[in-house]
Formats: C-alpha cells, structure tokens, sequence
C-alpha cells in the first residue's frame, strides 16, 4: 500500500492501520477513541510495535484515513480476507447488496450518503470485498464486485436493481450462478416468469413450503420453479435457465409474491433456502455494523474516510467472526477483546 503522506510523516502506516484495526476490534468507532485506545494499550502494543513516535494522535488517524486511497486499503482487505475464502474453500449464496453510511454524508447533502457495497458469503457469514458506490451508483458498484471475485462454485444473490444483462454476464464468465429478483424494473422479463410460473401451475409442477414461527407470528413461504427455454435468446440474458416464485404469507399481512431468475433449475426446496440465506446479509452483517459498531452514528463525512473506515469495520467483524470461540457472541467477543489483552492477541493469531 502506497502511504499518500509526504516524506516528513513521522509515524509508520502499518503501525497506524494496525492501532486502528486493533481498536475497531475492542469496540472504537470514532478516529478520538482510536487514539484513545492506543494511549490505553500503548504497553501491549509496544510489544508488537516499534512506535518509535509515540502512538499518534487522533488527528493523525483522521488524517491518514481521510487521504489514503480507499482502493488501495479495499486491495489490502481483500489480500487479508483471501486466504480465509481459500481454506473455507467458499462456495453456496454469496449476496451482493448496498448499505448507505447514514451519517457520512457532506454538508447539505444527506439526502445523498454514500453506499457501501458488499459481497457477503452466508456459508462463512464474513465480508469477501467491499467497494464505496461510484457516484452512489449501487448497481455499478455491485457490477464492479463480482469482477473481482472467483465465483464457481458460488450461487450470487441480489435485489431487483441488479437484475440486469450486464450483471448476469459477469456473474456467469466469473464460473458462477445467480437468482436474482425481477420487478417491474424489468417488465418483459417479469411478464414472461409470470406466464412460464402460470403455466407450470397449470401442469401442477412440484411445490415446497416452509413456516418459520418469530415474533409472535407465523411466516409462510410457499416456492414454485419453471424452467424456461427460450427467455435467454429472446431477452439476450446469459445464463437464464428457469425462473421461480416465492409466495410470503406473514401473520395478517398482505401475501406477497416475489419473481426470480436462475440458472439452475433448483428444486424449489433448494430455492427457498438460498433466497432465505440471501437475507443473512441484513440480519447478520448491516444489523451488527449499526447495532455492533454504531456505523449509521459514525459522522466521519470528509474526503475518503468514510469508505475507509467502513472497510475497517467489516474487517474487524470478519476476524470476530473467524475465531473459534461459538459460545460469545459477536458483541461480547469485542468486549472480551477490549477487556483482556490475551484475548485480543489470540484473535489476531487466529488470522494467521
């Protein structure tokens, strides 16, 4: 990584990203608790460090993170994430969605916060690549991730606004497979489910159905698969194989029915689990960076340090998550990391 200050700079960048990262882990959210951290463990981590100027200040964390490239620390990332994504040798639903850093936006524009985007892989439940969306351009962003990521193997996920040709065809030259939702969004593609799902209803083609009991209600979940033959040539859309529907019945709600396209010509069991799994990257990721690390309260807004710190974050919960302790949960494996300095140690090791 290139360090993007000028000659005289006095600390040492890798020393300044690993404080940083050590902090995330113990819980810091801001660059003022970073540098606080690092004065409270400065004897642990003269032990790793040579901190020959000290540990910096707060202004210096700012600094560094506000001027380092985020492509740059994005590569870093992904290098460090990589051989977890080798040995777990990641395979099933990789979801792909964007998550808007509320609070990080610039003076008179929070109508417009920036977007972080995210491949998520719900077998190892860690962040594979992260990416700030180009001009807030969530789907582009998204295009941008699947270029980056080897996909056999893997079955990509994703909402309605990356149902598109150009996305399909990435995911498909990566060696991978897609179920992706189609809304009015795409109005020929969603015609055309809708007639092959009629059809095969009418042929009274296999169906499954799962209930899930939860806060005091029952969801019903009912899947239907169709393959299609001709959709791919007549939509110029790669891969396109089948397509399915989901019906949701929850409590007294409205039933709602969601369209997908695919290809694989699941079982609809098969389906209902991965469009299931999809979900793990609201409940599981974005739920614990804002309820873990207080991401939506983080008000770094200034040049690049909002998508530099949110790469921070996710890193930082990729190691939680990878240590072998099943018995803390993540919120109380960062406290312990804080609290007990062999603890913290022994989470870095396991990285190795």
């Amino acid at each position: 990584m290139v360090d993007p200050r000028k000659n005289q700079a006095q600390h040492d960048l890798t020393e300044i990203l690993f404080i940083a990262l050590l902090a995330t882990l113990c819980g810091a959210t801001t660059c003022c608790d970073i540098a606080l951290f690092g004065r409270s463990k400065e004897a642990l981590l003269r032990t790793i460090l040579v901190l020959e100027h000290g540990i910096p200040s707060h202004d210096t964390f700012s600094r560094v993170f506000r001027i380092l490239d985020p492509s740059s620390f994005e590569e870093v990332f992904r290098r460090f994430t990589k051989a977890f994504a080798t040995a777990a040798k990641i395979k099933g639903v990789v979801a792909l969605d964007g998550k808007a850093l509320r609070r990080a936006y610039e003076r008179g524009q929070s109508h417009m916060p920036p977007v972080m985007v995210t491949a998520w892989s719900a077998k190892t439940r860690m962040a594979l690549v992260n990416v700030l969306a180009p001009g807030n351009n969530e789907a582009a962003g998204a295009l941008h991730l699947v270029e980056l990521l080897q996909l056999k193997g893997c079955v990509v996920t994703a909402d309605a606004l990356h149902c598109h040709r150009a996305m399909a065809k990435a995911i498909v030259e990566r060696g991978g497979d897609y179920v992706l939702a189609v809304k009015n969004n795409q109005p020929g593609l969603l015609r055309d489910a809708k007639a092959a799902i009629s059809s095969a209803e009418r042929k009274k083609a296999r169906q499954a159905t799962t209930e899930e009991f939860g806060h005091d209600r029952k969801e019903t979940r009912t899947a239907i698969v169709a393959p299609v033959r001709d959709m791919a040539e007549e939509h110029n859309f790669p891969g396109l194989k089948a397509v399915a529907r989901i019906t949701s019945k929850r409590g007294r709600d409205k039933t709602v029915e969601r369209y997908f396209l695919l290809t694989q010509c699941y079982t609809p069991a098969e389906l209902l689990r991965i469009v299931r799994e999809h979900w793990g990257i609201e409940n599981v990721l974005h739920w614990t960076l804002d309820v873990v690390l207080d991401e939506d309260q983080t008000r770094s807004r200034k040049d690049h340090a909002p998508a530099n710190l949110a790469v921070l974050r996710r890193l930082a919960l990729n190691i939680a998550r990878a240590h072998p302790d099943t018995k803390t949960s993540l919120r109380g494996k960062l406290k312990r990391a804080a609290w007990d300095d062999s603890f913290l140690v022994d989470m870095l090791l396991n990285m190795r």
